[in-house]
């Protein structure tokens, strides 16, 4: 084996360890959407409380209040640890959330009895997972982007967004054997409450069917956690550590001696201090990572992949669980298109097509709620479209610019900053769907609430793409140290 061929190996494989933190992000956050029937059946069995759609909304998303947290807390770990270590910690409490969310009556509670504070200790389960997908978030892009060359960073940060919807379609489907033929629990309101309709029929999914879903987490997860021992620090932590040698060391295997050599050179004459202050670049680079980060959320997507089985039976077109995988696929084929176009199309045009793509689609569903004497299919194509048009553009586009937009000496700090952001907005999105989605009005009954929360989507992703365009610059082909030099020189001619 050639040297050439050797170093594209070893990035390649060290690539591959860190995209399996991106599956574990995409398995954690999608698991709920199998699970929710059975957990939700199963507190409404709790004698010493009311389990209501508030709460099964909060429990749905608690994860996300620690995909906050760990997101926040990423740039300090990633500064004081490295990228590398901090992966590990997630890795571990990717695991132990798994085996806590399985069984969360260990030690303190009675195993199958429902109660309030077995409700806390399933959250608190389910928010050590979300800390450790909020630094898996945040890292994983940022460790790829830190070690990839500048003519295929683009590509490679796109694996990680494969990844995570890989990592979705896998859990989509490990939901779908688990449950096999049994049947999810059927909640509806009676007199003003929640109902198990036929609790008999779905006895096991209530009892034990949530919880193999939630545990099947624990082998990507175990596997991630031994695997990330095994892979170098990144060669910019290490320049910002002191580590010279060692940078040029992981920077020869990947690039060849020389040019190492001369990637070396650009990183210290870019990192004079460990550090800098946040705006120290300016306030509009910041501003736009945020942005970037609030619309990924704010256009919805979150609602859909999370309920999907929910809003498929809406529709009333077949079995929700095989439109769910079925959407599965489609969303990894279309982020497959922006894994081999983002190179060559750019990050901007993807992000605009992607935006005017999603907003036809989330028009459409509202359009069909609004219409009478409509085709079921309708609704479920304009889905599709949405969460296509998403998949090519904001999913993996969105990761690829924050984790190359900064400049070195703040990139841990801004990154931190914009997930946290997007992990907020997807708890807001996430929390308030279901709520919107129910909302009834006159004559059109629940089908207001479809239409409102649909054409808010629309809305949204319309505004997102004049953003782009007035706003985001283009990164392709750019070094990180590049980068570093515009926002620089953007701040001189502001002064």
């Amino acid at each position: 084996m050639n040297d050439a061929k050797k170093s594209k190996t070893y990035l390649f494989s060290i690539v591959m360890v860190a995209v399996l933190g991106g599956l574990l992000f995409g398995y954690d956050t999608a698991v709920i959407s199998g699970a929710e029937k059975g957990l939700q059946a199963f507190f409404m069995g709790a004698d010493d409380f009311v389990y209501t759609d508030t709460w099964h909304g909060i429990t749905s998303s608690s994860a996300l209040l620690g995909c906050i947290i760990g997101s926040a807390i990423s740039g300090c770990l990633a500064s004081r640890y490295g990228r590398k270590q901090s992966l590990f910690l997630a890795g571990i409490m990717f695991f132990l959330s798994a085996l806590g969310s399985y069984y969360p009556e260990f030690l303190f509670f009675s195993y199958g009895e429902p109660s309030y504070s077995l409700l806390l200790a399933f959250n608190f389960y389910r928010i050590l997972g979300g800390v450790g997908v909020g630094l898996a978030s945040a890292l994983c892009p940022m460790y790829i982007a830190e070690v990839a060359p500048s003519n295929i960073r683009g590509t490679l940060v796109s694996w990680n967004q494969f990844a995570i919807i890989f990592g979705q379609l896998v859990v989509y489907f490990v939901n779908f054997i688990i449950l096999g033929d049994n049947v999810n629990p059927v909640v509806e309101v009676v007199e003003g409450v929640n109902k198990v309709v036929n609790p008999d029929a779905a006895a096991w999914a209530i009892e034990t069917g949530w919880r193999r879903m939630f545990v099947s987490e624990a082998v990507p997860a175990g596997l991630f956690t031994i695997l990330i021992l095994f892979v170098p620090k990144t060669p910019r932590y290490l320049v910002m550590s002191g580590h010279d040698e060692e940078a040029l060391t992981v920077l020869t295997k990947i690039n060849g001696r020389e040019r190492a050599k001369q990637i070396l050179a650009d990183i210290k004459g870019t990192v004079q201090t460990k550090t800098e202050r946040l705006f120290t670049y300016g306030w509009l680079v910041i501003f736009i990572g945020i942005m970037l980060s609030v619309f990924q959320q704010a256009v919805g997507i979150n609602a859909v992949l999370y309920f999907a089985p929910r809003i498929f039976e809406s529709m009333n077109i077949g079995n929700p669980m095989v439109q769910t995988v079925f959407m599965g696929v489609v969303n990894i084929l279309f982020t497959l298109l922006a894994v081999f176009t983002v190179e060559k199309l750019g990050r901007k045009p993807l992000l605009i097509c992607g935006s005017i793509g999603m907003a036809v689609g989330a028009l459409g569903v509202a359009f069909s709620n609004l219409a009478t004497g409509i085709s079921p299919l309708i609704p479920v194509i304009s889905i599709m479209i949405y969460s296509a048009s998403f998949m090519f553009s904001w999913g993996p586009i969105c990761w690829v610019l924050i984790s190359e937009i900064f400049p070195n000496t703040v990139r841990g700090t801004a990154v931190a900053i914009a997930v946290a952001f997007q992990w907020i907005f997807n708890f807001i999105v996430s929390s308030t769907f279901l709520p919107m989605y129910n909302m009834s009005a006159g004559d059109m009954g629940e089908k207001f609430g479809h239409i409102f929360v649909y054409g808010l989507y629309g809305v949204i992703c319309i505004i997102a793409a004049v953003f782009v365009w007035k706003l985001v610059p283009e990164t392709k082909g750019k070094t990180l140290e590049d980068m570093t030099r515009l926002w620089k020189n953007r701040q001189e001619q502001n002064k």
